[in-house]
C-alpha cells in the first residue's frame, strides 16, 4: 500500500458473497463521474448540499466556488464536508469521500489541479462555447477558490445484483 492509499475493509451490511471494492476501482469511478454533490454545514447547523464539478487531484478531491457562495461561507466556519457521486440507479457503485476542505493557494498547485479538471471535463472547460470556459483563468488568477478535500474516510456502495459496503480510511498525517 502506498502512502496515499487507504485501508480497505468490506462492511458488515454487505451480501455474503460480496467483495470489497478496491481503491483503484473507486478512483476510476471518481474519475468518470461528471457531477458530485457537496455536503457542508451552515454556521447555524443546518445542512447544505449542492451539485458541482470535482476532480481527483493533489491527493484529494478538488472543486471550485466563489468566495461568497454558501459552500465557501460554510467551509470557513466548518471545513469538514462530504462529496458524493454515483449512478443514480439501483445498479452500479456510489462513492462518498468525507474529509477536510482547504483552499489551495499556491499557483503551481492550482495549475496542476486545473490541468486535471481540463483532462476530465475537456471542452466544457476549454471550448470557447463550454459552460465553464473561463473557469481555468479564474482558478489560476485566484478569482475563484479552489478547494482540496483531504480524505479521512470514504465509502463505495455496490448495489444490485450484489450489495457491498466498502470503507476506506486514510491514516492521519
Amino acid at each position: 500500500m502506498s502512502e496515499n492509499e487507504p485501508d480497505v475493509v468490506l462492511g458488515p451490511f454487505s451480501s455474503p458473497d460480496a467483495q470489497a471494492t478496491p481503491w483503484a476501482c473507486a478512483l476510476t469511478i471518481l474519475d468518470a463521474a461528471e457531477v458530485f454533490w457537496l455536503s457542508t454545514v451552515r454556521p447555524d447547523g443546518r445542512p447544505h448540499v449542492t451539485p458541482l464539478l470535482a476532480a481527483w487531484s493533489l491527493g484529494g478531491l478538488c472543486f471550485t466556488t466563489g468566495a461568497q457562495e454558501r459552500k465557501a461561507l460554510n467551509l470557513e466556519h466548518n471545513s469538514h464536508c462530504a462529496l458524493t457521486t454515483g449512478t443514480n440507479s439501483l445498479t452500479g457503485v456510489d462513492v462518498v469521500i468525507e474529509g477536510v476542505a482547504t483552499a489551495v493557494g499556491e499557483r503551481t498547485e492550482r495549475a496542476h489541479a486545473l490541468a486535471d479538471f481540463e483532462r476530465k471535463y475537456g471542452p466544457h472547460l476549454t471550448g470557447r462555447d463550454g459552460a465553464w470556459n473561463r473557469l481555468g483563468e479564474a482558478v489560476i488568477a485566484g478569482d475563484i477558490r479552489l478547494y482540496r478535500v483531504e480524505p479521512t474516510v470514504g465509502f463505495a456502495f455496490g448495489k444490485l445484483p450484489t450489495s457491498s459496503q466498502t470503507r476506506y480510511t486514510w491514516p492521519r498525517r
